[in-house]
């Protein structure tokens, strides 16, 4: 079992930064892809970013230039910088981590999610 603490959302004016965080703990041999999904209500979840663990990004086109994906395997985190949000960034934020446990398992974890609001 793997837990994800995310932390950092909030309430931000547009054009303005906030930082999310997730740390994973738990049964974790290696990580693998660590990202970010975002959702709202009546929609489905969609990817924001993602970082696999030699380093490769991949971005929503929608948040391509504001945002930055990092990881610090040291600590098992990962960290999402948005910067320059507008009022389409607003959802709840989710960290994912796909990683392999001690019973060399391939699993997936999600966060709680973290409100993300972006004010006019």
């Amino acid at each position: 079992q793997v837990q994800l603490v995310e932390s950092g959302g909030g309430l931000v004016q547009a054009g303005g930064s906030l930082r999310l965080s997730c740390a994973a703990s738990g049964s974790i041999f290696s990580l693998h892809s660590m990202g970010w999904y975002r959702q709202v209500p009546g929609e489905q979840r969609e990817p924001v970013a993602s970082i696999t663990s030699t380093g490769t990004t991949n971005y929503a086109d929608s948040v391509k230039g504001r945002f930055t994906i990092n990881r610090d395997d040291a600590k098992n985190t990962v960290v999402l910088q948005m910067n320059r949000l507008n009022l389409e960034d607003t959802a709840v934020y989710y960290c994912q981590v796909i990683y392999t446990n001690y019973l060399r398992r391939v699993d997936v974890s999600w966060g709680q999610g973290t409100q993300v609001t972006v004010s006019s």
